[in-house]
């Protein structure tokens, strides 16, 4: 993808002002480390266990095609996210329901109508980590200045 260099610009500025963001974050958290039980070994738990989901196979992926298409029903989505099989994106909804990153939306029609979509959770996670996505594009090449 080819941005014109002021779109591109703005799209780095964005990147640094999320750098920035994480070191005064870091910072904050690393001010507190090593008080009562939250050691480093509890901050590297607790960093696991918040990005447990993201790890899970076909879980970014699915998260990816709500973020970027919007709410969408099952067929629609087993036919996104090739080499999905029913019964896998089914288990991962439901999980990523329970985690509260995903809401399954029923319309009782008749018929009835099942649509996906990001809860406000999710869509704050989407937020978060479209920097991240952004730093990468630009690092591999894939997103560049005109």
């Amino acid at each position: 993808m080819t941005l014109e260099p002021d779109t591109f610009q703005s799209l780095v500025q964005g990147i640094n002002d999320t750098i920035e963001a994480g070191t005064a974050i870091r910072t904050t958290l690393a001010a507190h480390s090593n008080q009562g039980p939250f050691t480093t070994e509890w901050e590297v738990a607790a960093a696991v266990e918040a990005l447990h989901v993201f790890g899970s196979r076909w879980s970014i992926e699915i998260l990816a095609a709500l973020y970027i298409t919007g709410p969408r029903r099952f067929n629609e989505m087993k036919h996104m996210l090739t080499g999905i099989s029913s019964r896998t994106l089914s288990d991962k909804l439901r999980f990523l329901a329970e985690e509260g990153l995903v809401a399954r939306l029923v319309n009782e029609g008749p018929p009835v109508r099942v649509t996906y979509q990001l809860s406000e959770h999710g869509k704050t996670c989407g937020r978060l980590l479209s920097p991240l996505v952004a730093h990468l594009k630009v690092l591999h090449g894939s997103v560049r200045s005109a």
